[in-house]
């Protein structure tokens, strides 16, 4: 399977944290991100890097977490040696194992696996290990939940070289190595869902007879809805409601079966399902996409690890008891049930109907703007008629790949170092840069003497080289370690980047462009001894040549774009002003608009306060449904942008994108790496169809928004930057 660039830079930060000085390393990673595909991955990746490792992961209490995530890495990574406990009884720890455990069986009083018997106990299997000269590196799953006097105690007996910590939601440990994978990358990737929608449609008072049966009916209502789209969409997705009701509630049980009962979902025709301590039914492949099973019931904690990616509505009811709230619900809705978004806000979303504040606040503050109120706003019909020529990509696919990679470092070395078709001259020129040629594995230390521990002493110290002879069975590994970093460091995997660099240097692989011509001990003594080099320089061709290259651009479709007649609309119903933005095309759309950045914010003030706009239009960011211009990245690969804004000045249509400011130093706070190729496209759009417009962004020395509409600049004391007041009261001519 492909990783994410996510996940493989997870991967790259966790091989570096290996090599720190903090024991402890904190991984979070929100519900969906595919935790266990990241962790598999990297111990595979260590395993083959570093001799006498044992990797032991901890998986918390019931559901069998241990076998599933067993069971994962025995399918994504090809001859691993996985274990359980049962196994590690039977054959103690073995080098390069994986051994996925059960804290309970090990903790809990009453466990056949820490007892003393026929069979070598469990802390004999450790120091048996221990003995052999292994060392143990411990994952720790969901470890929020083992935070104890008992679990730190089996965490002592492994004496671990490092304790690996994951959770979405991770405790503070002040001395731990701490990597979190932002959730805005998990979204990008299109894993989980874009927003969590709270409420839909309530009104502002609300006066029910019946809480239980109003929260039903909407989320059945919602569930219909879901499903239709999945069915327009071609789709075989029959979306899950779960039903989550308070601990030790068998009248509220009751009352949901019978709710369900009477609109035909049932127990008796598959529809209807329950997971509670003691009650088990219709759960069997309750996690197929189609399967037929609409709602299912269950109590406060549902089993860790439970993965239901088609599950998209939460009904939380409550009682007069407090509940305490756990994001790990949530995360049972995130994720994308066939692991892409679909570009229609309706689908990739979940839903949560709730009255329980309390949770509602949990939410909010777990989740921050992830967690939003939502009204479905309708367009008000003197907009529907407006047209515009929206741009899409052709559908073939070009993908970032290792073929790309190869050209792109071909160039890059040619420039660099004037490499070119003789070898020998190659090498002499790479040589003279630095590189270094030798049969040896070479290594550096210092000698001499200093009279404090002052940087620049030591720096002035002798070096002294240390060789020795090349061992492909011992460096075999370190190489490998070496190739992997290089490739995580530039989002290619470890077989990528070995195949790019054994056809460049490999006199034994067929290249065109090979730039060197070693001995297969050659090539292991050459990436080992110019590791940090060629990993700069592969970077530097990436991140320069492939953003110079020229790829034909495949053909791009056009079709008209008309603004949507009703939109998903999320606020913050939280935000003291609730005033409605009259001159936004949607009728209802208030000034508490979320998600808004403070430019888009500031933005949409003041178009409300300009008398020369006529209304506004606030663009989704994907989907076939939105207007979008094709551009393509440093690979040649098409990529669609939608920007932020289309407006009406004095009955002329400009396209707005607004982006991150500058600060009071004049220092861009744009961290979108392809504005300048947005420039670019949206002006060659503008110009071919006569409509005006341009990037704004917010200088914060003066607080006035500014427009750049001719030529792209990251000076926002250049001429190209002029106040965007000035120029929406002035007729502009776009030559053509």
């Amino acid at each position: 399977m492909r990783l994410a660039n996510f996940q493989l830079k997870a991967i790259a930060n966790l091989m570096e944290a290996m090599s720190g000085p903090e024991q402890e390393i904190i991984l979070k990673s929100c519900t969906g991100s595919g935790k266990t595909i990241i962790l598999t991955h990297f111990m595979d990746e260590y395993g083959k890097s570093f001799f006498r490792k044992v990797f032991v992961w901890l998986t918390p209490g019931k559901g069998d977490l241990e076998e599933q995530s067993k069971a994962k890495m025995d399918k994504y990574i090809y001859g691993s040696h996985t274990k359980l406990l049962t196994d590690v009884m039977t054959s103690g720890f073995e080098e390069n194992d994986a051994c996925f455990i059960n804290w309970e069986k090990l903790t809990k009083k009453g466990n056949n696996a820490l007892k003393d018997g026929e069979r070598t106990n469990f802390l004999e299997h450790i120091r048996n290990a221990q003995n052999r000269g292994l060392s143990f590196v411990v994952i720790v799953d969901e470890s929020h939940q083992n935070d104890t006097v008992k679990a730190a105690d089996i965490l002592h007996y492994f004496a671990p070289e490092k304790i690996i910590r994951c959770s979405a939601t991770p405790k503070n440990y002040p001395k731990a190595q701490r990597i979190e994978i932002p959730e805005e990358d998990v979204i990008a990737e299109e894993l989980i869902k874009k927003m969590l929608v709270i409420n839909e449609d309530f009104p502002q008072s609300l006066q029910v007879e019946n809480e239980t049966a109003y929260l039903l009916e909407r989320a059945l209502n919602k569930q219909r809805e879901l499903h239709s789209a999945f069915l327009q969409k071609g789709s075989k997705v029959n979306p899950l409601i779960i039903v989550q009701i308070p601990n030790k509630n068998e009248v509220m049980q009751d009352e949901i079966e019978r709710w369900f009962e009477a609109q035909g979902i049932s127990y008796e025709n598959g529809q209807l399902a329950v997971w509670l301590s003691k009650r088990h039914q219709n759960l069997e492949g309750i996690e197929q996409n189609d399967a037929p099973q609409i709602a299912i019931i269950i109590k406060q904690a549902i089993a860790t690890g439970w993965d239901c990616p088609r599950a998209h509505i939460l009904v939380k009811l409550r009682d007069n008891m407090s509940e305490t709230f756990e994001i790990q619900t949530i995360g049972r809705i995130r994720r994308m049930p066939e692991v892409k978004h679909y570009g229609i806000d309706l689908l990739d979303s979940c839903y949560l109907y709730t009255l329980d504040e309390k949770f509602t606040e949990g939410v909010k503050t777990s989740m921050g703007k992830g967690a939003l109120d939502a009204a479905t706003l309708y367009l008000k019909p003197r907009f529907k008629q407006i047209t515009l020529i929206s741009e899409q990509k052709s559908g073939l696919a070009q993908p970032r790949d290792a073929a790309a990679a190869l050209t792109a470092m071909v160039q890059y070395f040619a420039q660099i170092y004037h490499t070119g078709n003789s070898m020998t001259e190659n090498q002499t020129r790479l040589e003279t840069a630095g590189y270094l040629f030798s049969e040896d594995i070479v290594d550096y230390t210092k000698s001499g003497a200093v009279s404090t521990l002052n940087a620049n002493q030591i720096a002035d110290l002798n070096d002294i080289s240390i060789r020795t002879p090349l061992n492909t069975h011992v460096h075999g590994r370190e190489y490998h370690h070496r190739v992997a970093e290089i490739g995580l460091k530039v989002g290619l995997e470890y077989a990528q980047m070995n195949t790019i660099l054994r056809r460049l240097f490999d006199k034994n692989t067929k290249c065109a462009n090979k730039l060197l011509a070693l001995e297969t001990r050659g090539v292991y003594a050459f990436v080992l001894n110019n590791a940090h080099r060629i990993k700069n320089d592969v970077r530097q061709a990436m991140a320069v040549m492939l953003e110079q290259q020229i790829v034909k651009a495949p053909s791009i479709t056009t079709v008209e774009f008309h603004i949507p007649q009703s939109c998903l609309f999320t606020y913050d119903g939280t935000a003291k002003s609730q005033a409605e933005m009259e001159k936004n095309v949607y009728a209802g759309y208030l000034a508490s608009a979320e998600f808004r950045s403070a430019s888009e914010k500031k933005f949409e003030r003041f178009c409300e306060d300009r008398g020369a706009v006529d209304w506004i239009y606030k663009n989704g960011d994907k989907g076939a449904e939105y207007f979008s211009i094709v551009y393509m990245d440093s690979f040649g690969k098409q990529k669609s942008f939608f920007p932020d804004y289309i407006i009406s000045v004095r009955g002329e249509i400009w396209v707005i994108e607004t982006k991150g400011g500058f600060d009071r130093t004049g220092k861009s706070k744009d961290i979108d790496i392809f504005s300048p190729k947005k420039f670019e496209v949206l002006k060659n759009y503008l110009v071919k169809y006569g409509l005006h417009g341009g990037f704004v962004r917010e200088d914060k020395q003066s607080q006035e928004l500014c427009i750049c509409m001719e030529e792209y600049s990251e000076d926002i004391n250049s001429r190209q930057w002029k106040l965007l007041s000035s120029m929406i009261n002035s007729t502009i001519t776009i030559a053509k």
